[in-house]
């Protein structure tokens, strides 16, 4: 009894941890299978869900590039200086230099090395001229985001920047929140939070001043891009109603397209000063630098597979339910019976495959004898094809004219045959009359 009461305790205990410690839920645990075998008035057969791929670091697939492409510290050599301490200037980038170079893939690196590794720009030494920077992200495939974007500055955080998206491979863009330390002096816009934000404002492009403060707040680095408080505006707090959210992702595109990308950028336009007025006689304290960018999320494969591959520096969903292609958007060749339809998160908790089907006994049905066995017609022997509209001796030495088909020969009759059907054809036209005449 009393080792049952400890074990209870100890559950209570870890439960109450677990929930001080973890704001939201790591996984959700729903659609991870695609089909099951259930038994019918059939026998075995195969029951469809709703399926998508586990959420994971999508950092370690994507490709990165900067704009301009020389604005990465080292080439040449030069020293920079702390922003809090224009005097401290004993740092050095040279890109020649494993210990001192400081190139993009630094972003994307594990975390926790000593000294931090990180990317870093050129200094401000062109001042007044704006240092501009884009990162751009792109994964040459469409992901869903389940996580914060969160990126983290080992320099002091931007006073303005913003991070653009884009849905279709980085052909155009679309901005998804605008930084700054003076939100109305920068982009002209009211300053907000995403919690100022609702069910009906959610896809609503903010400027926020949460992130973008001076060194004086040196130890706060990261910078996010919120979409877990998004995602509780429909889920709850905690995020413990899914189904609402499911629903809603299921029922409203744009909500879907909002959470969905093919490429990020994050444009830096001035980087931290610490004071209303820039220092020109110390321009070596201004610079970009970040030690990482993490992305969460997963492959999109429109509810229709639950693993997806990188191979040969390309993601692409392991299809299902009969359908194919880099996201499962098209019906397998042989599956065209009708239109193809991504899955549905509806009925929770299972959603719906929507599965590309041959035949249904309903609406397509099975020609000349076939039988509908799995969506898929069993023909005779005689035909084959989809839907077994096609005879078999088509395909076969022949075709349908040779001795083995079983069909009657084709071939046009000779000049002689016709010659002997017209004289035939006449004598019997003539002697019609003289029998009716003797009757």
């Amino acid at each position: 009894m009393r080792f049952q009461f400890a074990l209870t305790l100890q559950a209570i205990w870890t439960g109450m941890c677990h929930a001080a410690m973890q704001h939201y839920p790591a996984a959700w645990g729903h659609y991870d299978v695609c089909k099951s075998q259930v038994y019918s008035d059939e026998g075995l057969t195969w029951d469809y869900m709703a399926c998508q791929p586990e959420a994971a670091d999508m950092t370690q697939f994507l490709k990165v590039s900067l704009d301009p492409p020389n604005i990465t510290c080292g080439d040449p050599p030069e020293t920079y200086c702390a922003l809090e301490n224009p005097y401290m200037c004993n740092n050095e980038c040279d890109a020649n230099t494993e210990e001192l170079a400081h190139p993009p893939q630094l972003m994307f690196d594990i975390e926790g090395r000593n000294p931090t590794t990180f990317w870093q720009s050129t200094t401000w030494k062109k001042y007044p001229k704006a240092l501009l920077v884009n990162i751009t992200l792109s994964w040459n495939k469409t992901i869903e985001l389940t996580d914060d974007i969160v990126i983290t500055f080992e320099s002091g955080r931007p006073e303005q920047m913003v991070l653009e998206k884009s849905l279709d491979y980085g052909r155009t863009w679309q901005p998804y929140q605008f930084y700054a330390t003076d939100c109305l002096d920068a982009f002209t816009m009211e300053p907000k939070t995403v919690q100022d934000l609702s069910q009906h404002t959610l896809l609503d492009i903010i400027c926020t001043e949460d992130y973008s403060r001076g060194y004086v707040w040196k130890y706060d680095k990261t910078v996010r891009f919120e979409i877990k408080d998004r995602f509780a505006l429909f889920a709850g707090p905690r995020l413990h109603n899914m189904a609402s959210l499911y629903g809603q992702l299921d029922t409203t595109k744009n909500l879907r397209d909002f959470f969905t990308i093919t490429d990020l950028r994050i444009r830096l336009l001035r980087p931290a000063t610490g004071a209303t007025v820039v220092d020109e006689s110390s321009l070596s304290r201004y610079f970009y630098a970040i030690s990482d960018i993490k992305v969460q999320g997963r492959c999109k494969c429109n509810l229709h597979a639950n693993s997806c591959v990188f191979d040969k520096e390309k993601l692409s969903c392991e299809c299902e339910h009969n359908t194919t292609g880099p996201d499962c958007g098209r019906c397998k060749r042989s599956y065209q019976g009708r239109a193809w339809s991504a899955g549905s998160y509806l009925p929770i908790p299972k959603g719906t495959a929507n599965i590309s089907r041959v035949c249904d006994n309903e609406l397509l049905r099975c020609q000349n004898g076939g039988e509908c066995v799995s969506n898929r017609c069993s023909c005779p022997a005689s035909h084959t094809g989809l839907l077994c509209e096609k005879p078999r001796c088509e395909s076969e030495l022949g075709g349908c004219k040779g001795p083995e088909s079983g069909q009657a020969s084709l071939r046009p009759p000779s000049l002689c045959s016709v010659l002997t059907l017209l004289l035939a054809g006449v004598a019997l036209w003539r002697e019609t009359p003289r029998r009716a005449a003797a009757l």
